[in-house]
């Protein structure tokens, strides 16, 4: 009987469904509901055993008291006009009576679970809407596991697309030995879970046809509507070219066939010193200058001509012959050297003698005095011991000289330099006394 009815139903609603589907969309969003359920096994069972008519006479049908309450959840989505998904999960707590008449559990949990089609009368235009349902489901009991049909009669109302009241009555079919034949009720509210518009549909509007007549240029942008309607041209530019690709069309570039910004009219930023850097990224706009200094020249500090990178005393003024350094005087060479020939050592060592201290300390005003100096410390021995010694005691020598420059004189190490030369630059014979005497020496050569 139900099988009858609803296969008919169904020929019925999808007749309606291709025909409205020709006019406006009505399919319904995505939406969750919960609802509020009822089984029925005794009431079914009576009527199997029975009959329909005992059920009504006997108050066996819909009665209250072979009813148990549960509670479900649904989910609910459109596929056309008439036709409705539904997947639903339903629980309740009761004693599960078998075909047999055996009664199982002591208020176990009845776990049910269905995927149905819902055949609706009308579409969700309309208020209100009665439905027939169908589809197949699955249930577990404690350990029992089967399958039925449910079919069913359901109404629908429908609150603005947004909300809908569910109202459904199902006999749920035993598919498999261990499922008994039962009714459920079941009453809720569907709410969507996402949104998105109706569509409408709308004739096409085909566009005009623009005649070639009307397209000199010949790139399919109609004279009418072509800004360059005599040179080929992209759509995006309104039918002009963009020959440089910077995406300025030819008739608003300056520089058509040269890439450029639209700040400067489609040219290239501009190189107003030729420098090969552009303006934008040059400090020195009007001078050509290097990377180095943000389009800027090479600075010159002391103003001598010579730039900082080949000046070897940037901050005091000096001939480009000197390296850009001032000429050192004859005075103050002499004065360095007279100085040099009154430093004195103990005899086979490399500690000071303090009559030196006089002479160095007039070195040191030297050097105070002319800030861009360097000065090179050079050791001197005479022959007596071995090569070895006097390489070493000459060594000593000239650190012990920079040392007190730079520890009593306050000179940077960084203008001091030395070096030992042992017995290998002797100015006078070693085979004398006052050869010898003239050999054991320091040297101090200063230059920039």
């Amino acid at each position: 009987m139900f099988k009858i009815l609803f296969s008919s139903a169904l020929f019925f609603f999808q007749f309606i469904d291709i025909s409205a589907a020709q006019t406006n969309n009505y399919i319904k969003n995505p939406a969750i509901g919960i609802h509020f359920i009822e089984n029925d096994f005794k009431g079914a069972d009576y009527i199997r055993t029975n009959s329909l008519s005992d059920a009504f006479r006997n108050k066996q049908f819909a009665n209250s008291k072979n009813m148990k309450a549960g509670l479900s959840i649904n989910y609910l989505r459109g596929i056309s006009n008439h036709f409705d998904f539904s997947v639903t999960l339903a629980g309740s707590y009761l004693d599960y009576m078998l075909h047999n008449g055996t009664t199982l559990g002591n208020g176990s949990l009845l776990l049910e679970t269905d995927a149905s089609l819902i055949a609706k009368l009308f579409t969700d235009r309309y208020w209100v809407s009665p439905y027939l349902v169908a589809g197949m489901g699955a249930s577990k009991y404690i350990n029992y596991y089967g399958a039925f049909i449910p079919v069913g009669l359901g109404l629908q109302a429908n609150f603005s697309n947004e909300v809908y009241l569910m109202i459904n009555a199902q006999y749920r079919v035993a598919v498999t030995n261990k499922v008994n034949n039962h009714f459920y009720y079941s009453i809720g509210l569907e709410g969507n879970i996402l949104k998105k518009k109706r569509k409408k549909t709308a004739g096409k509007i085909r566009p005009r046809p623009v005649l070639e007549s009307y397209d000199r240029d010949k790139d399919g942008i109609a004279d009418t509507l072509d800004a360059c309607p005599d040179v080929p041209g992209l759509k995006q530019f309104n039918g002009c070219p963009d020959k440089d690709g910077d995406g300025i069309p030819d008739n608003k570039d300056k520089c058509p066939n040269v890439a450029g910004t639209l700040k400067y009219d489609g040219c290239p930023v501009p190189d107003t010193d030729g420098d090969g850097i552009n303006d934008e990224n040059d400090s020195c706009v009007t001078v050509p200058g290097v990377v180095k200094y943000h389009g800027c020249p090479i600075p010159d500090s002391d103003g001598d001509g010579i730039n900082d990178e080949e000046d070897k005393c940037p901050l005091a003024p000096g001939p480009k012959g000197n390296h850009g350094c001032p000429v050192l005087s004859d005075t103050i060479v002499k004065k360095v050297e007279l100085a040099a020939q009154k430093i004195y050592f103990k005899t086979g060592s490399y500690e000071l003698l303090q009559q030196s201290f006089k002479a160095l300390d007039e070195v040191v005003t030297v050097l105070k005095t002319n800030p861009s100096v360097q000065l090179l410390i050079e050791g001197h021995t005479d022959n007596v011991g071995s090569q070895e010694e006097n390489q070493l005691l000459s060594e000593n020598r000239a650190k012990a000289v920079m040392g007190y420059l730079v520890e009593k004189g306050g000179i940077s190490k960084d203008r001091l330099s030395v070096k030992g030369f042992g017995f290998s630059k002797p100015v006078a014979s070693n085979n004398t006394a006052e050869g010898r005497a003239m050999n054991r020496r320091v040297e101090l050569k200063i230059y920039y």
